[in-house]
């Protein structure tokens, strides 16, 4: 590799350390492959995080973003704009009859969620999961069960309960009259890539307090339906996207179910940069995009690329829907994604021990069996050269 430019070492000391960077600089990226400034591929199995969902520059919302560019940046929320209100639409009619806000990123969704439940129910009290993530702005940071996120910044936002993923009786034992919301990942992507079972989301649907699937990683198509919900069974009052749903750009929603709609008035909640007319132009292409043909073809992708993953070398058990899944291995995950990454195969880690695997939607058959062989000689079959 050759030794990074002036302007990077530069540009790397005037950062806030706040990401532990891999000695890694991406330029460029197509499809389900970047190249670094030295022009070596990877196979991108973690898609930004789970937000490349079409691929890198698809040509769909590529299109629509400099079709965008080249009339309107930005109005403000004080006008209507028409790709807001597009987008609103089409989220709606998905969602089967809901009212979006829109802001700039998964965070800023999750605190939109926990003020409309307060404000809707007079009630401030929260039950979450034990190993959830939810963002690190306070609020969010607040509602995310990871103990070693909290530590140099608390005191945190009270009234926050956490229970155990998929404990029926701990769930219901949580909720008291001053309980507003129950806030739930349908999948807990970087706690462990643990889905919750059809039962523990059906009792959470029942009880008293209002319901919010934060579906950030898991929702816009990752799960082989578009919401990861109706897998589950159920239509929750709140729902939370964001990373994939402009492919890149930056955007989140809070929807609405419009039987709870009606909480917010002017003034109570905004976002300068929220549905921004690029991102959401970006956006429709996205949804428009995510259709029954793609959707089977992740559900395909998704049983090849766990059942592959389920016979590699210290994988003890795989986890997941659709193509967000996560191996759990006998050793050390981040040792096996830098191990990976030299052998020109990028994924994520979910936990000291699981390898998550969050692909682009649009991955081929030709992909799942590349990233499977890298996978299996990072775990120790078999030894092929660093491309």
């Amino acid at each position: 590799m050759r030794a990074p430019s002036n302007s990077l070492l530069q540009g790397l000391d005037r950062l806030l350390p706040t990401y532990a960077r891999a000695d890694l600089t991406i330029v460029r990226g197509e499809g389900a492959r970047v190249w670094d400034a030295d022009g070596r591929d990877y196979l991108d199995f973690g898609a930004g995080i789970a937000v490349v969902a079409l691929g890198h520059c698809h040509p769909a919302p590529l299109a629509a973003a400099r079709e965008q560019l080249a009339r309107l940046w930005h109005a403000s929320n004080l006008y209507r704009t028409e790709p807001a209100e597009e987008l609103a639409v089409r989220l709606s009619e998905r969602f089967g009859g809901a009212q979006a806000f829109f802001c700039n990123s998964g965070a800023e969704s999750i605190e939109a969620a926990l003020k409309y439940a307060r404000k809707a129910t007079g009630k401030p009290g929260v039950v979450a999961l034990e190993g959830s993530f939810h963002g690190r702005t306070l609020g969010a940071l607040s509602a995310t069960g990871q103990p070693a996120k909290w530590k140099g910044f608390e005191p945190l936002v009270p009234g926050v309960r956490f229970v155990a993923p998929n404990d029926v009786e701990a769930l219901a034992d949580a909720v008291d009259d001053d309980v507003g919301l129950i806030l739930l990942e349908p999948i807990l992507g970087e706690g462990g890539v643990i889905p919750l079972d059809r039962e523990y989301v059906a009792v959470a649907s029942a009880l008293p307090p209002l319901l919010c699937l934060d579906e950030v990683q898991c929702g816009v198509g990752r799960t082989g339906s578009f919401f990861a919900f109706e897998r589950l069974g159920v239509r929750p009052d709140l729902v939370t996207l964001a990373k994939g749903l402009a492919n890149g750009l930056p955007i989140g929603v809070l929807l609405v179910d419009e039987e709870a709609a009606g909480a917010f008035s002017p003034g109570d909640h905004g976002s300068t940069f929220g549905g921004n007319p690029v991102s959401c132009a970006a956006a429709c292409a996205v949804v428009d995009a995510i259709d029954d043909e793609l959707l089977d073809a992740i559900s395909e992708r998704g049983i090849a690329l766990a059942e592959g993953l389920a016979v590699l070398p210290g994988v003890q058990e795989t986890r997941g829907r659709g193509l967000l899944l996560g191996a759990v291995l006998d050793r050390s995950a981040s040792d096996v994604v830098a191990t990976c990454r030299e052998r020109g195969l990028l994924v994520l880690t979910a936990g000291e021990d699981v390898v998550r695997l969050a692909p682009p939607l649009t991955i081929g058959p030709e992909d799942v069996e590349e990233a499977l062989a890298i996978l299996a000689s990072a775990l120790g079959q078999g030894s092929p050269e660093a491309k």
